[in-house]
């Protein structure tokens, strides 16, 4: 276990010290595994796993969502997004910031990237936002905490590699991330209502409509169907999340073409977007797994596991702890790197835990449930100071904004989701009830 937390430390250091998390994770794996094993084996173990994870079938779903993404975000389709979005709200004060929270909600749920959201509708939303009058940090917030919906929202990359990782059933990841998801986003907009209530110079009272056109309203309705194709074929066993997957990267093709504008440019930017976000998840991967097996052989799983019965805790008071260090990591790591990183050692502690009677008495809907709070507490991490990269995405884009406006424009949503990551530790059926009524 010494020679894990050590292992931890000197990674830490090199993140510090600006090495890519993927390159330290390696180095830090690799040299520990070396020292506990010698050179030999600690080099035969990294070539394993870099050919495992280049010819591993279940991976593939993650290039192939990516792909489905990027296609339908180079075709324009956030355009339509935003306007139906608007039509719903533009009545009420604060309308075009709700509706930049609905459309960064439904457009990274298709796309399955927050920085790639918040760098899309920041230049859908913010210009129509600025010319209604807006505050820049009401608008830029809008977006920037919008964008973290969709690594919740299924069909989401990080809920499928949290699968991969723990071998966990990803369709049930799918389905229990629905109705937080969705709580995320009625919180968001009650933020947009309080924060306009307490300063109404934020905001106009109400904005005149733009027009919606039929393509638009077809071009969502499409949305939602490819939507609903892929959550019931993969929980109706109808086909595999790789098998979606796939359908969702043919289907958005199509769909990009008759209600985007998606052209050859645009597809040769998308498939090269792709290969390139693909090549950084895997390197990622390869890293962490590399660091994992270093801390797992070095026994600090275990020994944590260990500890903790040893205490004599309360299961609660280790999951609050569980949270504690992830808001901690949060500030200074992105959210991919932590949930690689950290779920290996937690998830095994996790697993033993005793949570009495009630859906938590049930190990795998623990699992479920743990994995759901992993993943809002990393939504939380996207636009939280000092790192928030959603906000400096955000801020690459809209140059005349500061960092310290859009951190003010976000406070009002991290408050918000702190409420969220609350009543799904105290009420895990928000997150467990559609698995169980779907078993």
């Amino acid at each position: 276990m010494t020679e894990s937390l050590i292992g931890f430390a000197i990674l830490l250091l090199l993140i510090f010290l600006k090495m890519p998390v993927a390159f330290a994770m390696a180095l830090v794996g690799l040299v520990g595994f070396a020292l506990l094993r010698g050179l030999d084996a600690a080099l035969a173990m990294t070539g394993t796993l870099v050919f495992d994870a280049g010819l591993a079938y279940s991976l593939s779903v993650v290039p192939l969502f990516i792909f489905m993404g990027n296609v339908l975000a180079r075709s324009g389709i956030s355009h339509g997004l935003y306007a139906v979005a608007n039509h719903a709200t533009a009545r009420m004060r604060g309308g075009l910031a709700m509706a930049s929270v609905i459309a960064c909600g439904g457009f990274s749920a298709v796309c399955g990237s927050s920085l790639a959201t918040a760098a899309t509708m920041s230049k859908v939303a913010m210009p129509s936002m600025r010319r209604y009058g807006y505050a820049d940090s009401l608008a830029a917030g809008s977006i920037a905490a919008g964008g973290t919906l969709g690594i919740l929202i299924p069909p989401s990359v990080i809920l499928i590699i949290y699968g991969l990782l723990t071998e966990s059933d990803i369709g049930k990841l799918f389905i229990a991330g629905i109705v937080p998801g969705l709580l995320g986003l009625v919180l968001y907009l009650a933020a947009v209502q309080v924060a306009v209530w307490r300063n109404p110079a934020l905001a106009p009272p109400a904005e005149e409509l733009d027009p919606l056109t039929r393509r638009d309203g077809l071009g969502v309705a499409a949305l939602v169907i490819l939507f609903a194709i892929i959550m019931v074929g993969i929980y109706g066993g109808f086909f595999t999340p790789t098998e979606a997957a796939g359908i969702g990267a043919g289907a958005s093709l199509p769909l990009a073409a008759l209600f985007g504008r998606l052209g050859w440019r645009p597809l040769m930017g998308a498939i090269g977007e792709s290969a390139r976000a693909t090549a950084m998840i895997f390197v990622l991967i390869i890293g962490a797994d590399i660091f994992t097996n270093f801390v797992n052989f070095a026994g600090l799983p275990d020994a944590l596991s260990g500890f903790v019965y040893d205490l004599e805790v309360n299961a609660w008071l280790v999951i609050a702890a569980i949270v504690v260090v992830y808001l901690i990591l949060g500030c200074v790591l992105e959210s991919l790197s932590m949930i690689l990183l950290t779920v290996p050692v937690f998830y095994p502690l996790v697993s033993e835990l005793d949570f009495g009677t009630g859906l938590l008495a049930d190990p795998e809907l623990v699992l479920i449930w743990f994995a759901i709070v992993v993943v809002v507490v990393t939504e939380i991490s996207l636009i939280t100071p000092p790192v928030g990269l959603n906000v400096f995405v955000l801020r690459s884009v809209l140059e005349d904004v500061s960092l310290a406006t859009i951190f003010k424009g976000v406070t009002p949503f991290w408050i918000a989701d702190i409420v969220r990551l609350g009543l799904l530790i105290g009420c895990p059926v928000l997150s467990l009830w559609l698995v169980g009524a779907m078993r």
